[in-house]
């Protein structure tokens, strides 16, 4: 195993790591095509692109702080929302969330980034029985259920997204 391990990108190593320490039972797996989108996991996983939990990062202006909002494949955030349970958002640049996740953006994962992000979880994820989320790396994911991810991340459940 610690072998395997070392051969994994860093991001994905730390997931992996993330994910034993607090007993998931699905560790994660490289996809051969990248999935730094919704629809390419989707595709890659035959799966809907709503089991897709996205994760995107915000940058909060008050304090600097990486905001994560971990939405539903198939929805789009409404920064509104967002911005009225943790105060003023903007967008967040390639550097900003290498540097305050660890991660590079269509890998990041809901777990075990560099320093720890205000998390909010999309309700609208809780409508599938299995979901699948990127585990550091653009070609790597792993599954879980909504009620792991609220485990996982100890993030409060939100009505973070557009209207349908």
């Amino acid at each position: 195993m610690e072998h395997a391990l070392k051969a994994l990108p860093e991001g994905m190593q730390r997931v992996t790591q993330a994910l034993a320490a607090a007993g998931h039972t699905h560790a994660p797996v490289m996809l051969d095509d990248a999935a730094r989108t919704a629809a390419q996991a989707a595709d890659a996983l035959g799966v809907v692109v709503g089991q897709i939990a996205k994760s995107i990062i915000f940058r909060r202006k008050e304090d600097d702080a990486a905001v994560l909002v971990i939405t539903s494949g198939d929805r789009r955030v409404d920064e509104k929302k967002v911005a009225a349970l943790v105060g003023k958002i903007g967008r967040a640049d390639a550097e900003f969330v290498k540097v305050k996740t660890g991660f590079t953006i269509g890998g990041v994962s809901p777990v075990a980034h560099t320093s720890e992000p205000v998390t909010l979880i999309d309700r609208e994820l809780s409508r599938f029985s299995e979901i699948w989320a990127a585990a550091g790396h653009p070609h790597g994911v792993f599954k879980l259920a909504f009620a792991d991810l609220e485990r996982l991340t100890g993030a409060p459940v939100a009505d973070v997204v557009e209207s349908a």
